[in-house]
Protein backbone atom coordinates (compact mmCIF):
# COMPACT_ATOMS: atom_id res chain seq x y z
CA UNK A 1 0.00 0.00 0.00
CA UNK A 2 1.14 3.58 -0.68
CA UNK A 3 2.10 5.54 2.40
CA UNK A 4 -0.20 8.45 3.20
CA UNK A 5 1.26 11.81 2.22
CA UNK A 6 0.43 13.21 5.65
CA UNK A 7 2.91 10.65 7.02
CA UNK A 8 5.59 11.37 4.44
CA UNK A 9 4.37 9.37 1.43
CA UNK A 10 3.98 10.57 -2.15
CA UNK A 11 0.84 12.62 -2.79
CA UNK A 12 -1.84 11.03 -4.95
CA UNK A 13 -2.36 14.25 -6.90
CA UNK A 14 0.87 15.30 -8.67
CA UNK A 15 1.77 18.98 -8.49
CA UNK A 16 1.66 19.15 -12.28
CA UNK A 17 -1.98 17.99 -12.30
CA UNK A 18 -3.12 20.67 -9.86
CA UNK A 19 -2.61 23.56 -12.27
CA UNK A 20 -6.22 23.71 -13.40
CA UNK A 21 -7.76 27.18 -13.45
CA UNK A 22 -11.22 28.64 -13.71
CA UNK A 23 -12.39 30.50 -15.65
CA UNK A 24 -10.68 29.63 -18.91
CA UNK A 25 -9.74 32.84 -20.72
CA UNK A 26 -9.43 32.31 -24.47
CA UNK A 27 -8.34 34.40 -27.44
CA UNK A 28 -12.03 34.95 -28.12
CA UNK A 29 -12.46 36.47 -24.64
CA UNK A 30 -9.49 38.79 -25.20
CA UNK A 31 -10.98 39.89 -28.52
CA UNK A 32 -14.32 40.61 -26.87
CA UNK A 33 -12.71 42.83 -24.23
CA UNK A 34 -10.52 44.56 -26.82
CA UNK A 35 -13.63 45.26 -28.89
CA UNK A 36 -14.95 47.38 -26.03
CA UNK A 37 -11.62 49.09 -25.39
CA UNK A 38 -11.40 50.08 -29.03
CA UNK A 39 -15.00 51.32 -29.08
CA UNK A 40 -14.55 53.65 -26.11
CA UNK A 41 -18.10 52.75 -24.97
CA UNK A 42 -17.54 51.59 -21.40
CA UNK A 43 -20.91 52.01 -19.65
CA UNK A 44 -24.50 51.18 -20.50
CA UNK A 45 -25.18 54.93 -20.58
CA UNK A 46 -22.64 55.53 -23.36
CA UNK A 47 -24.29 56.59 -26.62
CA UNK A 48 -24.17 53.68 -29.02
CA UNK A 49 -23.14 51.10 -26.39
CA UNK A 50 -24.67 47.69 -27.05
CA UNK A 51 -22.68 45.07 -25.10
CA UNK A 52 -24.86 45.29 -21.97
CA UNK A 53 -28.19 45.24 -23.82
CA UNK A 54 -26.97 42.44 -26.11
CA UNK A 55 -26.01 40.35 -23.07
CA UNK A 56 -29.46 40.96 -21.59
CA UNK A 57 -31.14 39.80 -24.80
CA UNK A 58 -28.88 36.77 -25.16
CA UNK A 59 -29.38 35.62 -21.55
CA UNK A 60 -33.15 36.15 -21.75
CA UNK A 61 -33.16 34.07 -24.92
CA UNK A 62 -30.97 31.39 -23.31
CA UNK A 63 -33.24 30.85 -20.29
CA UNK A 64 -36.48 31.63 -22.12
CA UNK A 65 -37.54 34.66 -20.09
CA UNK A 66 -39.17 37.77 -21.52
CA UNK A 67 -36.87 40.24 -19.80
CA UNK A 68 -33.37 40.50 -18.36
CA UNK A 69 -31.60 43.26 -16.42
CA UNK A 70 -27.80 43.24 -16.14
CA UNK A 71 -26.37 44.54 -12.86
CA UNK A 72 -23.08 45.02 -11.03
CA UNK A 73 -23.12 41.76 -9.02
CA UNK A 74 -25.32 38.99 -7.63
CA UNK A 75 -25.99 40.81 -4.37
CA UNK A 76 -27.28 43.94 -6.06
CA UNK A 77 -29.38 41.64 -8.22
CA UNK A 78 -31.09 40.31 -5.07
CA UNK A 79 -31.57 43.82 -3.71
CA UNK A 80 -33.11 45.08 -6.96
CA UNK A 81 -35.40 42.06 -7.10
CA UNK A 82 -36.73 42.76 -3.61
CA UNK A 83 -37.04 46.47 -4.36
CA UNK A 84 -39.43 45.75 -7.24
CA UNK A 85 -41.90 43.71 -5.20
CA UNK A 86 -43.68 46.49 -3.24
CA UNK A 87 -42.57 45.05 0.07
CA UNK A 88 -42.83 47.29 3.14
CA UNK A 89 -40.20 47.92 5.83
CA UNK A 90 -40.61 45.29 8.53
CA UNK A 91 -42.07 42.66 6.19
CA UNK A 92 -40.56 39.20 6.66
CA UNK A 93 -38.73 37.23 4.00
CA UNK A 94 -38.14 33.48 4.33
CA UNK A 95 -34.48 32.66 3.69
CA UNK A 96 -32.66 29.28 3.78
CA UNK A 97 -30.20 28.93 6.65
CA UNK A 98 -27.53 27.48 4.33
CA UNK A 99 -26.40 29.91 1.66
CA UNK A 100 -23.89 32.67 0.99
CA UNK A 101 -24.37 35.65 3.32
CA UNK A 102 -25.66 37.89 0.49
CA UNK A 103 -28.94 35.93 0.45
CA UNK A 104 -29.63 37.07 4.01
CA UNK A 105 -28.16 40.57 3.78
CA UNK A 106 -30.18 41.64 0.73
CA UNK A 107 -33.45 41.82 2.72
CA UNK A 108 -31.75 44.04 5.31
CA UNK A 109 -30.71 46.50 2.60
CA UNK A 110 -34.41 47.03 1.91
CA UNK A 111 -35.42 47.13 5.61
CA UNK A 112 -36.94 43.65 5.38
CA UNK A 113 -36.51 41.04 8.09
CA UNK A 114 -35.00 37.65 7.18
CA UNK A 115 -36.53 34.60 8.84
CA UNK A 116 -34.25 31.59 8.59
CA UNK A 117 -35.63 28.28 7.36
CA UNK A 118 -33.98 24.89 7.66
CA UNK A 119 -32.90 22.90 4.62
CA UNK A 120 -33.78 19.55 3.13
CA UNK A 121 -30.94 17.15 4.09
CA UNK A 122 -30.81 15.59 0.61
CA UNK A 123 -31.04 18.56 -1.75
CA UNK A 124 -29.54 21.10 0.72
CA UNK A 125 -32.26 23.51 -0.41
CA UNK A 126 -34.98 25.25 1.59
CA UNK A 127 -37.36 22.93 3.46
CA UNK A 128 -41.05 23.24 2.63
CA UNK A 129 -42.03 21.79 6.02
CA UNK A 130 -39.94 24.33 7.89
CA UNK A 131 -41.24 27.17 5.70
CA UNK A 132 -44.71 26.26 6.92
CA UNK A 133 -43.50 26.39 10.52
CA UNK A 134 -41.62 29.68 10.15
CA UNK A 135 -44.20 31.60 8.13
CA UNK A 136 -46.24 34.26 9.90
CA UNK A 137 -48.80 36.88 8.94
CA UNK A 138 -45.87 39.25 8.39
CA UNK A 139 -44.24 36.98 5.79
CA UNK A 140 -44.48 38.49 2.32
CA UNK A 141 -41.77 36.80 0.24
CA UNK A 142 -39.42 33.82 -0.10
CA UNK A 143 -35.87 33.79 -1.38
CA UNK A 144 -35.33 30.31 -2.82
CA UNK A 145 -31.66 29.39 -3.31
CA UNK A 146 -30.79 26.70 -5.86
CA UNK A 147 -27.77 25.75 -3.81
CA UNK A 148 -24.65 24.45 -5.55
CA UNK A 149 -26.51 24.21 -8.86
CA UNK A 150 -29.40 21.89 -7.89
CA UNK A 151 -32.88 23.44 -8.22
CA UNK A 152 -35.16 23.49 -5.20
CA UNK A 153 -38.64 21.91 -5.22
CA UNK A 154 -40.24 24.76 -7.15
CA UNK A 155 -43.65 23.17 -7.79
CA UNK A 156 -44.23 22.71 -4.07
CA UNK A 157 -42.83 26.15 -3.30
CA UNK A 158 -45.16 27.78 -5.84
CA UNK A 159 -48.18 26.04 -4.31
CA UNK A 160 -47.06 27.28 -0.89
CA UNK A 161 -46.50 30.82 -2.17
CA UNK A 162 -49.88 30.97 -3.88
CA UNK A 163 -51.61 29.66 -0.76
CA UNK A 164 -50.25 32.56 1.30
CA UNK A 165 -49.87 35.16 -1.48
CA UNK A 166 -46.09 35.33 -1.20
CA UNK A 167 -43.63 36.64 -3.78
CA UNK A 168 -40.90 34.24 -4.93
CA UNK A 169 -37.36 35.38 -5.69
CA UNK A 170 -35.03 32.66 -6.94
CA UNK A 171 -31.36 33.07 -6.04
CA UNK A 172 -29.73 31.19 -8.91
CA UNK A 173 -26.22 32.53 -8.34
CA UNK A 174 -24.94 28.94 -8.59
CA UNK A 175 -27.48 27.48 -11.01
CA UNK A 176 -26.83 28.85 -14.52
CA UNK A 177 -28.32 26.47 -17.05
CA UNK A 178 -30.11 24.22 -14.54
CA UNK A 179 -33.64 22.95 -15.23
CA UNK A 180 -36.59 21.92 -13.09
CA UNK A 181 -39.63 20.02 -14.39
CA UNK A 182 -38.48 20.76 -17.95
CA UNK A 183 -38.34 24.51 -17.20
CA UNK A 184 -35.18 26.57 -17.25
CA UNK A 185 -34.16 28.17 -13.98
CA UNK A 186 -34.83 31.84 -14.58
CA UNK A 187 -38.43 31.41 -15.71
CA UNK A 188 -40.31 29.93 -12.74
CA UNK A 189 -40.60 32.40 -9.84
CA UNK A 190 -41.54 36.08 -9.94
CA UNK A 191 -37.90 37.10 -10.36
CA UNK A 192 -34.64 35.13 -10.67
CA UNK A 193 -31.19 36.49 -9.91
CA UNK A 194 -27.83 35.22 -11.18
CA UNK A 195 -24.27 36.08 -10.23
CA UNK A 196 -21.54 36.51 -12.82
CA UNK A 197 -18.74 36.46 -10.25
CA UNK A 198 -15.48 35.19 -11.72
CA UNK A 199 -15.93 31.91 -9.79
CA UNK A 200 -19.34 31.08 -11.28
CA UNK A 201 -20.22 28.59 -14.04
CA UNK A 202 -20.97 31.59 -16.27
CA UNK A 203 -18.40 34.21 -15.22
CA UNK A 204 -17.37 37.70 -16.05
CA UNK A 205 -13.89 39.16 -15.52
CA UNK A 206 -14.67 40.22 -11.97
CA UNK A 207 -18.19 40.91 -10.67
CA UNK A 208 -21.56 41.05 -12.39
CA UNK A 209 -25.15 39.86 -12.21
CA UNK A 210 -28.28 39.17 -14.25
CA UNK A 211 -31.96 39.30 -13.33
CA UNK A 212 -34.74 37.62 -15.29
CA UNK A 213 -38.51 37.97 -15.10
CA UNK A 214 -41.58 37.49 -17.27
CA UNK A 215 -43.39 40.42 -15.65
CA UNK A 216 -43.08 43.72 -17.54
CA UNK A 217 -43.98 45.87 -14.52
CA UNK A 218 -41.28 44.23 -12.38
CA UNK A 219 -38.83 44.61 -15.26
CA UNK A 220 -39.40 48.35 -15.57
CA UNK A 221 -39.12 48.84 -11.81
CA UNK A 222 -35.76 47.07 -11.76
CA UNK A 223 -34.55 49.12 -14.74
CA UNK A 224 -35.42 52.32 -12.86
CA UNK A 225 -33.95 51.18 -9.57
CA UNK A 226 -30.73 50.13 -11.30
CA UNK A 227 -30.25 53.68 -12.64
CA UNK A 228 -30.98 56.19 -9.84
CA UNK A 229 -34.74 55.82 -10.24
CA UNK A 230 -34.66 56.82 -13.92
CA UNK A 231 -36.43 54.89 -16.65
CA UNK A 232 -33.89 55.04 -19.46
CA UNK A 233 -35.13 53.06 -22.44
CA UNK A 234 -32.85 51.71 -25.12
CA UNK A 235 -32.38 54.13 -28.00
CA UNK A 236 -33.99 57.06 -26.17
CA UNK A 237 -32.27 60.18 -24.88
CA UNK A 238 -31.59 60.24 -21.15
CA UNK A 239 -33.70 62.95 -19.46
CA UNK A 240 -32.31 62.77 -15.90
CA UNK A 241 -35.82 62.60 -14.45
CA UNK A 242 -35.89 60.48 -11.27
CA UNK A 243 -39.21 58.81 -10.60
CA UNK A 244 -38.27 56.86 -7.48
CA UNK A 245 -35.42 56.14 -5.12
CA UNK A 246 -32.81 54.10 -6.94
CA UNK A 247 -29.19 53.02 -6.90
CA UNK A 248 -26.24 52.81 -9.25
CA UNK A 249 -26.16 49.06 -9.91
CA UNK A 250 -25.13 48.96 -13.57
CA UNK A 251 -22.87 46.42 -15.27
CA UNK A 252 -20.05 47.83 -17.40
CA UNK A 253 -19.45 47.04 -21.05
CA UNK A 254 -16.17 45.16 -20.61
CA UNK A 255 -17.78 42.73 -18.16
CA UNK A 256 -20.77 42.27 -20.45
CA UNK A 257 -18.55 41.54 -23.46
CA UNK A 258 -16.50 39.00 -21.50
CA UNK A 259 -19.64 37.15 -20.37
CA UNK A 260 -21.11 37.20 -23.87
CA UNK A 261 -17.96 35.47 -25.09
CA UNK A 262 -18.14 32.91 -22.28
CA UNK A 263 -21.82 32.29 -23.04
CA UNK A 264 -21.00 31.20 -26.59
CA UNK A 265 -19.30 28.03 -25.30
CA UNK A 266 -21.26 27.67 -22.05
CA UNK A 267 -23.45 24.72 -23.08
CA UNK A 268 -20.56 22.77 -24.60
CA UNK A 269 -18.44 23.23 -21.47
CA UNK A 270 -21.36 22.30 -19.20
CA UNK A 271 -21.92 19.04 -21.09
CA UNK A 272 -18.25 18.04 -20.73
CA UNK A 273 -18.21 19.14 -17.08
CA UNK A 274 -21.29 17.08 -16.36
CA UNK A 275 -19.64 13.91 -17.67
CA UNK A 276 -16.40 14.53 -15.75
CA UNK A 277 -18.19 15.14 -12.46
CA UNK A 278 -20.63 12.24 -12.72
CA UNK A 279 -17.74 9.83 -13.35
CA UNK A 280 -15.88 11.21 -10.33
CA UNK A 281 -18.90 11.06 -8.02
CA UNK A 282 -19.82 7.55 -9.19
CA UNK A 283 -16.29 6.40 -8.40
CA UNK A 284 -16.07 7.75 -4.85
CA UNK A 285 -19.69 6.79 -4.05
CA UNK A 286 -18.55 3.16 -3.92
CA UNK A 287 -16.48 3.92 -0.82
CA UNK A 288 -18.21 3.15 2.51
CA UNK A 289 -19.25 6.27 4.37
CA UNK A 290 -18.95 8.61 1.36
CA UNK A 291 -22.34 10.02 0.33
CA UNK A 292 -22.38 12.03 -2.89
CA UNK A 293 -25.08 14.52 -4.02
CA UNK A 294 -28.36 13.01 -5.13
CA UNK A 295 -30.30 14.39 -8.09
CA UNK A 296 -34.01 13.75 -8.56
CA UNK A 297 -35.20 12.85 -12.05
CA UNK A 298 -37.29 16.02 -12.41
CA UNK A 299 -34.29 18.38 -12.36
CA UNK A 300 -30.73 18.82 -13.56
CA UNK A 301 -27.67 19.68 -11.49
CA UNK A 302 -25.02 22.02 -12.90
CA UNK A 303 -22.44 21.18 -10.20
CA UNK A 304 -21.22 24.64 -9.26
CA UNK A 305 -20.05 23.18 -5.94
CA UNK A 306 -19.70 19.49 -5.04
CA UNK A 307 -20.85 18.82 -1.47
CA UNK A 308 -19.90 15.39 -0.11
CA UNK A 309 -21.19 13.91 3.14
CA UNK A 310 -19.07 11.64 5.35
CA UNK A 311 -20.52 9.04 7.75
CA UNK A 312 -18.05 7.41 10.15
CA UNK A 313 -20.47 4.66 11.12
CA UNK A 314 -21.05 3.56 7.53
CA UNK A 315 -17.26 3.54 7.11
CA UNK A 316 -16.98 1.16 10.06
CA UNK A 317 -15.14 3.69 12.26
CA UNK A 318 -17.44 3.37 15.24
CA UNK A 319 -15.15 5.19 17.64
CA UNK A 320 -15.13 8.38 15.56
CA UNK A 321 -17.82 11.01 15.56
CA UNK A 322 -18.88 12.25 12.15
CA UNK A 323 -17.21 15.59 12.85
CA UNK A 324 -13.92 13.85 13.63
CA UNK A 325 -14.22 11.73 10.48
CA UNK A 326 -14.84 14.81 8.38
CA UNK A 327 -11.88 16.68 9.88
CA UNK A 328 -9.42 13.82 9.46
CA UNK A 329 -10.54 13.34 5.83
CA UNK A 330 -9.99 17.05 5.22
CA UNK A 331 -6.46 16.92 6.68
CA UNK A 332 -5.41 13.66 5.05
CA UNK A 333 -6.75 14.56 1.61
CA UNK A 334 -5.24 18.05 1.77
CA UNK A 335 -1.83 16.38 2.06
CA UNK A 336 -2.72 14.23 -0.95
CA UNK A 337 -3.54 17.36 -3.00
CA UNK A 338 -7.35 17.40 -2.71
CA UNK A 339 -8.54 20.86 -1.54
CA UNK A 340 -11.70 19.93 0.34
CA UNK A 341 -13.16 22.88 2.23
CA UNK A 342 -16.22 24.10 4.08
CA UNK A 343 -18.89 26.08 2.27
CA UNK A 344 -20.37 28.13 5.10
CA UNK A 345 -19.09 27.30 8.58
CA UNK A 346 -22.21 28.39 10.45
CA UNK A 347 -25.90 28.73 9.64
CA UNK A 348 -26.64 32.22 8.36
CA UNK A 349 -28.48 33.24 11.51
CA UNK A 350 -25.36 32.47 13.54
CA UNK A 351 -23.44 35.41 12.08
CA UNK A 352 -23.02 38.34 14.41
CA UNK A 353 -24.95 40.68 12.12
CA UNK A 354 -28.06 38.67 13.08
CA UNK A 355 -27.08 37.64 16.59
CA UNK A 356 -26.58 41.30 17.56
CA UNK A 357 -29.00 42.85 15.04
CA UNK A 358 -26.34 44.98 13.33
CA UNK A 359 -28.48 46.65 10.73
CA UNK A 360 -29.38 50.32 10.45
CA UNK A 361 -29.13 52.53 13.53
CA UNK A 362 -30.49 50.90 16.64
CA UNK A 363 -31.46 47.39 15.51
CA UNK A 364 -33.44 48.35 12.42
CA UNK A 365 -35.24 46.82 10.55
CA UNK A 366 -36.07 44.45 13.41
CA UNK A 367 -37.57 47.17 15.63
CA UNK A 368 -40.02 48.24 12.94
CA UNK A 369 -42.35 45.31 13.54
CA UNK A 370 -42.24 45.40 17.37
CA UNK A 371 -41.60 41.66 17.27
CA UNK A 372 -38.86 39.74 19.08
CA UNK A 373 -36.44 37.99 16.72
CA UNK A 374 -34.22 35.57 18.58
CA UNK A 375 -32.05 33.86 15.98
CA UNK A 376 -30.91 30.46 17.24
CA UNK A 377 -28.76 28.07 15.20
CA UNK A 378 -30.53 25.17 16.93
CA UNK A 379 -33.68 26.17 15.04
CA UNK A 380 -32.18 24.65 11.87
CA UNK A 381 -30.91 21.18 12.87
CA UNK A 382 -30.57 19.86 9.31
CA UNK A 383 -28.33 22.80 8.44
CA UNK A 384 -26.16 22.12 11.49
CA UNK A 385 -25.90 18.46 10.56
CA UNK A 386 -24.92 19.21 6.96
CA UNK A 387 -22.29 21.72 8.03
CA UNK A 388 -20.88 19.25 10.54
CA UNK A 389 -20.70 16.25 8.22
CA UNK A 390 -19.86 17.60 4.77
CA UNK A 391 -17.00 19.09 2.81
CA UNK A 392 -16.98 20.66 -0.63
CA UNK A 393 -14.93 20.82 -3.79
CA UNK A 394 -15.03 24.20 -5.46
CA UNK A 395 -14.00 25.92 -8.67
CA UNK A 396 -11.31 23.73 -10.31
CA UNK A 397 -13.78 21.00 -11.30
CA UNK A 398 -15.61 23.61 -13.41
CA UNK A 399 -12.82 23.51 -15.97
CA UNK A 400 -13.94 21.08 -18.71
CA UNK A 401 -10.36 19.80 -18.85
CA UNK A 402 -10.48 18.67 -15.20
CA UNK A 403 -11.09 14.99 -16.02
CA UNK A 404 -7.51 13.99 -15.17
CA UNK A 405 -7.55 16.07 -12.00
CA UNK A 406 -10.81 14.49 -10.84
CA UNK A 407 -9.37 11.03 -11.54
CA UNK A 408 -6.43 11.96 -9.30
CA UNK A 409 -8.87 13.16 -6.64
CA UNK A 410 -10.69 9.82 -6.78
CA UNK A 411 -7.35 7.99 -6.45
CA UNK A 412 -6.65 10.05 -3.32
CA UNK A 413 -10.02 9.06 -1.82
CA UNK A 414 -9.30 5.38 -2.46
CA UNK A 415 -5.81 5.71 -1.02
CA UNK A 416 -7.26 7.17 2.18
CA UNK A 417 -9.72 4.31 2.49
CA UNK A 418 -6.88 1.81 2.18
CA UNK A 419 -5.56 3.25 5.45
CA UNK A 420 -8.73 3.49 7.54
CA UNK A 421 -6.99 2.12 10.64
CA UNK A 422 -4.46 4.97 10.49
CA UNK A 423 -7.24 7.44 9.66
CA UNK A 424 -9.16 6.32 12.72
CA UNK A 425 -6.08 6.73 14.90
CA UNK A 426 -5.48 10.27 13.64
CA UNK A 427 -9.16 11.12 13.96
CA UNK A 428 -9.29 10.17 17.64
CA UNK A 429 -6.91 13.03 18.35
CA UNK A 430 -8.98 15.62 16.50
CA UNK A 431 -11.45 17.67 18.49
CA UNK A 432 -14.87 17.42 16.89
CA UNK A 433 -16.06 20.81 18.01
CA UNK A 434 -18.84 22.24 15.91
CA UNK A 435 -17.18 24.63 13.45
CA UNK A 436 -19.18 27.65 14.65
CA UNK A 437 -17.59 27.50 18.14
CA UNK A 438 -14.33 28.79 16.68
CA UNK A 439 -15.97 32.18 16.11
CA UNK A 440 -15.96 34.50 19.14
CA UNK A 441 -19.47 35.70 19.87
CA UNK A 442 -18.64 39.20 21.03
CA UNK A 443 -20.67 42.31 20.49
CA UNK A 444 -19.13 44.91 18.24
CA UNK A 445 -20.31 48.33 17.18
CA UNK A 446 -22.16 48.30 13.88
CA UNK A 447 -21.35 50.53 10.94
CA UNK A 448 -24.72 52.29 10.69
Amino acid sequence: MNKLAILGGKAAVPLSARKVEWPIVTKQDHEAVNRVLESGKFTSMSAGESEVSDLEKEWANFVGSKYCVAVSNGTTALHLALSALDLKPGDEVLVPALSFIATALAPLYHLLIPVFVDIDPITFNISLDDMERKRSERTKAIIVVHLHGLPADMNEILVFSQKYNLKVVEDAAQAHGATYDSKNIGTIGDITTFSLNVSKNLPTCGEGGLITTNNHELYEKMLMNRQFGELVKEGEKREYIHQTMGWNYKLNSIQAAFTRSQLERFEEEQEIRNGNIIRFLKSISELPGVIVPQVYSDRTHVWHILRIRFDSQLAGLFELKNGQFREVIKKVLAAEGVPLSEYQKIPLQGHQVFQYKKGYGDEYPWKISNQTYDYQIEDTPNTLDVIENTLTLQKMHLNPNSDVLLKNYADAFYKLFEHLTIVESIGKNIDAFPPWTTFPQREIKGVF
